[in-house]
């Protein structure tokens, strides 16, 4: 019996049955036809290799299971090929003697920014950025209202917006 969907005939059968409720179970997570088609394709050939051991009733969880391992497997796959690139992205920028003295220069020009601003947004700014306050931690320390935060911290971006600008 669990030979039966090595049977060209019940195999092919369950594909034409499943592929197409598969592939569009397969699109709603990845969001993507192309993908959605492969992961779906990859899905039935490992049914195919392991058709030995898959009984006909277990066909359809094991291709939808399959289908979403294989999902997950790529995400995975993406988010160390990400990493992998930012850290080269970073070992690049910190041997490079530009970025460093650009970066140097930047900061110094934002620190007398932040310095040239009026007490009461520098204030502001700093504990939101620096700090980590949320506006309303900051509303109730300095004992104003949080609308009152919002126009200092759009004060000080404005004034660290023409910095940016000039660079």
């Amino acid at each position: 019996m669990a030979n039966d969907v090595c049977k060209e005939e019940v195999y092919r059968d369950l594909f034409l049955r499943l592929v197409e409720p598969l592939r569009n179970y397969l699109y709603y997570h990845c969001g993507n036809a192309p993908q959605a088609e492969d992961l779906a394709q990859e899905a039935f050939l490992r049914l195919w290799e392991h058709c030995q051991k898959v009984p006909p009733e277990k066909a359809k969880a094991f291709v939808y299971r399959v289908g979403y391992n294989l999902f997950l497997d790529g995400i995975k796959h993406r988010k160390v090929v990400l990493k992998f690139q930012k850290q080269q992205t970073e070992d690049k920028a910190v041997t490079s003697p530009e970025f460093e003295y650009e970066t140097k220069e930047f900061e110094a020009r934002l620190w007398a920014t932040v310095a040239t601003m009026p007490e009461k947004s520098r204030v502001v700014f700093l504990m939101n950025r620096i700090d980590g306050c949320t506006y309303k931690e900051i509303a109730e320390l300095l004992e104003i209202s949080v609308k009152a935060v919002e126009k200092r911290m759009k004060g000080a971006l404005e004034g660290l917006k023409g910095l940016i600008r000039d660079s």
